[in-house]
């Protein structure tokens, strides 16, 4: 049935193993689409979930399927709890992306786990999942699957940059929304901040205490991808098999490799804000509380760099994926083909009832 007003709960589990991010949103259609959020929060992960996922990639297949069961029944049980804590009653359905297992487009695989039916089942819920899979076979690239939600909720600003696992960024440009992965940030930033013995740089403060090798950064710059016209996207896989070698090889010191780090994504950030002039950008996600890096960004970039609420910074992609559920269950466009180099705009994602 289409509706003007749908309550949802956005479900995102990003490549960053925060944790699940879950928000309960009010969509209200009324000429413009406007949204409420009313509870969200994070539920971290464990370390044994943590060091599952973060070795998805190295699973054969059919370890993967016993592993779907059980993060499916895992991600059922938070989704649970979160609705029996704000004892949600009306709920139009759960729309979930997710997490990311394998994304290779470019050998039309992508796969996420926790979208099985069985997470209808064990909610009582309707489900909205599995968003990439058809973009996919439409010949896209599966990604960047927020900026529709930019389009629609955040149009007053000319960039939207998400600083989660990866940056990414989406714009207008000659009437079309343009959106692609940037570069790693958090994936690569913890990834070297484990190795002292924390689960991040909090503030950038041991970033700030590094030096610049200038050689490790000038080979970051000049990785492939950067070359690449867009729309492109990234995976863990890429940095497994690109990026954390190349690190690796200079033998630093942890603070240099993430001061080094910092140095790049800032630079990577700013050729792409360099398309347009005196621009406004919503910058979210985790990234964004490391100080030292929002500030090497300022200093590289003419914009105006905007932090909004901070339910938005910590739970856009779960409101957006809330978006794109409800798109879904009306049937109209959630996932843009100039965005993901797909033959043509569709409605993405699978439909499961309980």
């Amino acid at each position: 049935m289409i509706k003007t007003k749908y309550n949802v709960i956005g479900v995102m589990s990003g490549t960053s193993l925060d944790g699940i991010d879950l928000a309960h949103v009010t969509f209200e259609l009324d000429s413009i689409w406007t949204f409420k959020i009313h509870n969200a929060e994070t539920i971290s992960y464990t370390e044994d979930w943590k060091e599952i996922l973060s070795n998805l990639v190295n699973y054969k297949w059919e370890s993967l399927q016993h592993i779907d069961d059980d993060y499916t029944v895992y991600l059922s049980g938070v989704i649970n709890d979160f609705i029996h804590k704000y004892q949600l009653n009306t709920i139009d359905a759960i729309c979930s992306h997710g997490h990311t297992a394998l994304h290779q487009p470019e050998n039309n695989l992508t796969y996420q786990i926790g979208n099985r039916k069985q997470i209808a089942e064990l909610t009582k819920q309707n489900v909205v999942c599995d968003f990439r899979i058809q973009d996919v076979e439409f010949g896209g690239q599966g990604a960047p699957l927020v900026p529709i939600g930019d389009q629609i909720l955040f149009a007053e600003y000319d960039f939207c940059l998400n600083l989660g696992g990866f940056a990414n960024i989406s714009f207008e440009k000659n009437n079309n929304r343009m959106a692609f992965d940037i570069c790693p940030v958090n994936i690569v930033l913890n990834h070297y901040s484990k190795k002292i013995g924390l689960e991040y740089d909090a503030n950038g403060g041991s970033a700030s205490e590094g030096e610049v090798n200038q050689l490790l950064l000038k080979a970051l710059n000049e990785m492939e991808f950067y070359q690449l016209k867009f729309p492109k996207s990234l995976g863990l896989e890429w940095v497994n098999s690109n990026v954390i070698p190349i690190i690796d090889d200079y033998k630093l010191k942890v603070k240099d490799v993430l001061r080094t780090v910092v140095e790049h994504i800032a630079i990577q950030i700013n050729n792409v804000l360099k398309l347009q002039s005196n621009a406004s950008v919503l910058a979210t996600g985790g990234g964004v509380y490391n100080t030292f890096l929002m500030n090497r960004l300022k200093d590289l970039s003419e914009h105006k760099i905007v932090l909004p609420s901070e339910d938005i910074i910590e739970y856009k992609e779960a409101l957006i994926f809330g978006l794109l559920g409800v798109l879904k269950l009306r049937n109209e466009t959630n996932c843009l083909a100039s965005v993901t180099g797909a033959i043509r705009n569709h409605s993405s994602g699978i439909i499961h009832t309980f």
